[in-house]
């Protein structure tokens, strides 16, 4: 941690120690539960270059946050790959005194392209959205009709140069719930670690209802039929994961419980999106907009610090937990592929 660090808390006493940035508003992929091919068609405004922050712009704001606290990095989308130049972005964060991890999550197809100057850049583990295993149902779920082939060879790949990786799996009921033992059989005994993701009330546009979610309960009792398991401790108290392993030493997986079982007490994120705005809850209705600041305010680097605390500071979201109490109607979340995941 720098020397001249000024640690910073929210309204219930949450550090910021995770952000999470958004390269890019486009993806190659139209899933359902994120980004549906009904809404984002052909003629759909996607965000222009000129609107895109810079790299050298998210620098800025990294350098700034990481005097805040903040230690680890999340590169997400839409899909991140489709951002030219990514390696040079990551380079140059891993560069940033007080950031000790940097991640990217990807759909995987475009990795093996990328994967050897995205290591050389300092990226330290992948996490790959792979909602199926069996090709009828991926193929259906990802709305282009892509095969699991290019994915599953980018997973090869990165375990092969020796980076971690984990698998996204958001598993909707009826959709394909019944992938859970297929991808839990797939990824058993193997260094990848699986996890799987509640159906989430992100956005507006992806029809969510309780009435689809598979709970994290339902989730490890089906594993459990199959393949005994036992809980983990989390490696760290803000770790969005439940983990498990198997008792027959197989690995371990491990579910992310928005819904049935919220973990806002403990979070420690914020999301940047590729337009420059700042959010301090994945179910925000509002950003803050740092490109404004630093396009035609030209906020010094302390001025965007005194900012950039001020905002977390100010921070009370606790959406989930608010949601479980009570259902939460609210017109204009912001939509997931905005803000990554």
């Amino acid at each position: 941690m720098n020397a001249n660090s000024t640690l910073v808390t929210d309204k219930l006493s949450r550090p910021i120690k995770d952000l999470r940035i958004s390269v890019t508003d486009q993806c190659n992929f139209r899933c359902s539960y994120c980004m549906t091919a009904e809404l984002f068609g052909p003629d759909f405004p996607f965000l222009q270059q000129k609107e895109l922050l810079s790299f050298d712009e998210i620098t800025q704001i990294v350098e700034q946050f990481a005097k805040l606290g903040v230690e680890k990095l999340r590169i997400t989308g839409g899909e991140p790959l489709l951002r030219k130049g990514l390696a040079n972005l990551i380079r140059e964060l891993n560069r940033i005194h007080g950031i000790k991890d940097i991640a990217l999550t990807t759909n995987g197809v475009f990795l093996p392209k990328q994967l050897q100057k995205l290591k050389e850049s300092g990226l330290k583990r992948i996490n790959v959205s792979l909602d199926a295993i069996d090709d009828h149902v991926f193929r259906r779920m990802n709305g282009r009709n892509i095969s699991t082939e290019p994915v599953l060879k980018g997973i090869k790949e990165a375990m092969d140069a020796g980076l971690p990786v984990k698998i996204n799996a958001v598993i909707k009921k009826g959709v394909n719930d019944s992938q859970i033992i297929p991808m839990a059989k797939y990824f058993k005994d193997t260094p990848v670690i699986l996890r799987f993701i509640e159906f989430m009330d992100v956005g507006n546009t992806n029809g969510w209802s309780y009435q689809s979610v598979v709970t994290k309960k339902e989730i490890i009792s089906e594993i459990n039929r199959f393949f005994p398991l036992e809980p983990v401790n989390k490696n760290y108290q803000s770790e969005v994961a439940d983990r498990y392993r198997y008792l027959d030493g197989g690995g371990e997986i491990g579910v992310i419980s928005s819904v049935s079982d919220s973990f806002c007490g403990n979070c420690t994120r914020a999301r940047l999106s590729a337009d420059g705005k700042l959010f301090t809850c994945l179910f925000a209705q509002k950003g803050h907009d740092l490109k404004k600041l630093l396009r035609n305010e030209k906020l010094s680097p302390k001025q965007l610090l005194m900012e950039l605390q001020n905002i977390w500071g100010k921070r009370s979201d606790r959406y989930s937990e608010e949601r479980g109490k009570n259902p939460i109607s609210i017109a204009d979340k912001i939509e997931m592929s905005y803000i990554g995941g």
